[in-house]
């Protein structure tokens, strides 16, 4: 009976211990939230990101993705990197200082570098319509006399301003059809140097040319490449294969 009555109090102070101590800790643990900031509407690449734009929620601290910024005078001003959508988090990769739109690209041309435009002879060579703003690409040459195929070591790393269909319109202002579909670019306009530029307009006449993505993502990483590819044109004498 002794026994009994031990075991009786033994497990009513568990009990008082678990609902006291140890459930209050569980609860913390797993109601533990954190204000974070997420888009509200839909934000095309190249657009400016807006207080109006940012809503503040509560989540889980655990659920939270790595490298998410929290704080709005972080994302306020900045331009998206990509198209950006309604719920999403920010991320550093998601975010740039520049705006990306053909615009403001031709706007800040200074005489260091020209915008030009190659034809995009096949569905197959703009990338299937998936080129995007800012993205680094390789341009493929196709000598039409001899069939030889290269990728001149001036065109390796180009940035892509834009694309634009037949009808003169630029990728950031495409608007998709009711059934999803839309119009596909004939076009692509790259930011390059005079030297790169006679290379691609003497290609345009006796050659086919195809787009290779290299890189798309964040404006620190994407310039590197273009870097590279400044460096090699200097080390070249900026002299244009003949």
């Amino acid at each position: 009976m002794k026994n009994r009555t031990v075991i009786g109090i033994i497990c009513m102070l568990l009990a008082v211990a678990v609902t006291f101590g140890v459930a209050p800790i569980v609860n913390r643990l797993t109601s533990d939230t954190t204000s974070v900031i997420r888009l509200s509407q839909d934000v095309k690449q190249g657009a400016q990101i807006t207080d109006g734009q940012i809503e503040t929620v509560e989540v889980k601290t655990d659920t939270l993705p790595a490298g998410i910024i929290t704080q709005k005078s972080a994302v306020v001003g900045k331009y998206a990197a990509s198209n950006l959508y309604i719920g999403d988090y920010f991320t550093a990769a998601k975010l740039t200082d520049e705006a990306n739109t053909a615009e403001d690209v031709f706007a800040s041309l200074d005489g260091s570098k020209v915008a030009v435009s190659i034809t995009i002879d096949t569905f197959a060579a703009g990338l299937s319509g998936k080129l995007c703003n800012g993205d680094i690409i390789s341009v493929i040459v196709t000598d039409k006399d001899s069939g030889t195929t290269t990728i001149p070591g001036e065109l390796k790393y180009l940035k892509v301003i834009t694309t634009t269909t037949a009808g003169g319109i630029d990728k950031d202002s495409i608007v998709k059809n009711d059934d999803g579909s839309y119009e596909l670019p004939s076009t692509v306009t790259v930011l390059v140097s005079t030297e790169q530029a006679k290379l691609l307009a003497k290609y345009e006449e006796n050659s086919t040319m195809q787009t290779a993505l290299v890189y798309r993502g964040d404006s620190a990483t994407a310039q590197k490449f273009l870097n590279t590819q400044d460096e090699y044109l200097k080390k070249a004498g900026g002299a244009v294969n003949e």
